[in-house]
């Protein structure tokens, strides 16, 4: 038998690609989902379902038992599941953090503790760093997150890494994108009626990672059986506010684009009016104060040496192969 993963958050735009890799590699795999998850992208009849309800203890710690009877202790965790978008922020510490810290003190209490957790962060930990030099962002910086998103995946980095011993990797991910992701495929849809905004005059740096070289990187850190260390990651490249929605128009045939740049304090009423009102309707929106500060943000770049140099990553996809790739779903599932 091989290796045994769990993947949380399995229902989720990385998760289902996390399993479908790891099912290609010959793991056996245990998807973690919540009750009402979807498993549309989780078919294959190899996939061990496991319901994990991180909110509540006790309910939580009775399905670990339960696997660790029956299973053991997993070899790795993968944990993708968390919040992105929410009406209220305080949502953010509660769903990244709080939940995170009962799953993982209930893994230690049941000593069922894998070789490697592995925790999906983000590069926003690191907040609007480097802004006025353009220089990537690296380890060594001193990290400031402006977003609540941000504070609290930074918020759960730290506990993990306060554990004594515990097997902790983060990876630190820029703007993921590819088939299944709703964000980017928004801009698409913009695209498509040949409008396409910036936010702000300013200069700003982007970068990118394909949904296939981020999961890459993670099997490359389980193979190398690394631990207590953390990843940027991106595809090496920079680009400018317009590339994205170039590659987009070229993929949907060269549409004209009427590129517009929004000044960023008419962004900002924009995106406070937008959450107001959703937030009335009990639903959340895109554009939303937290997005507002991620989109003002002129530097996204990262170093990624230390991933290239430890695991020999090499992404795969620049920004128009996975934007080709990327379009070429959205069409054959009918979203565009």
């Amino acid at each position: 038998m091989g290796k045994s993963i769990l993947v949380t958050g399995a229902s989720g735009f990385i998760g289902s690609f996390v399993v479908e890799q790891a099912l290609c590699r010959g793991y056996e795999v245990w998807a973690g989902i919540r009750a009402a998850s979807s498993k549309r992208y989780l078919k294959d009849d190899r996939i061990h379902f496991i319901e994990m309800d991180f909110a509540h203890t006790d309910s939580l710690s009775n399905v670990l038992q339960q696997q660790k009877e029956e299973f053991g202790a997993w070899d790795c965790i993968v944990h993708c599941a968390g919040i992105t978008k929410c009406i209220n922020k305080k949502e953010f510490e509660q769903g990244n953090y709080l939940y995170t810290k009962n799953f993982v003190d209930a893994l230690i209490a049941l000593d069922i503790v894998p070789k490697q957790f592995i925790y999906l962060s983000t590069l926003s930990v690191a907040g609007a760093t480097q802004e006025t030099t353009y220089q990537p962002i690296k380890d060594t910086d001193t990290f400031a997150p402006n977003t609540a998103y941000g504070q609290s995946k930074l918020k759960t980095e730290q506990y993990l890494a306060s554990i004594p011993e515990f097997p902790y990797v983060f990876f630190r991910p820029t703007g993921v994108y590819g088939p299944r992701e709703k964000d980017y495929f928004l801009m698409a849809k913009s695209v498509k009626h040949h409008i396409d905004f910036a936010p702000g005059y300013k200069r700003q740096d982007l970068t990118f990672i394909y949904v296939k070289d981020l999961v890459g990187a993670i099997f490359l850190a389980i193979k190398c059986e690394v631990t207590q260390r953390a990843y940027f990651l991106s595809d090496g490249s920079t680009y400018s506010s317009r590339s994205f929605a170039e590659y987009i128009a070229r993929e949907l045939g060269n549409p004209y684009v009427l590129h517009l740049q929004c000044p960023l304090f008419v962004l900002k009423v924009i995106s406070l009016c937008a959450q107001f009102i959703t937030s009335c309707f009990g639903k959340v929106s895109t554009l939303n104060a937290d997005k507002y500060k991620i989109m003002r943000q002129r530097n996204w770049q990262c170093d990624i040496t230390p991933i290239t140099h430890e695991l020999g990553f090499r992404p795969q996809y620049n920004l128009g192969k996975g934007v080709e790739e990327t379009i070429a779903w959205y069409k054959q599932e009918k979203w565009l």
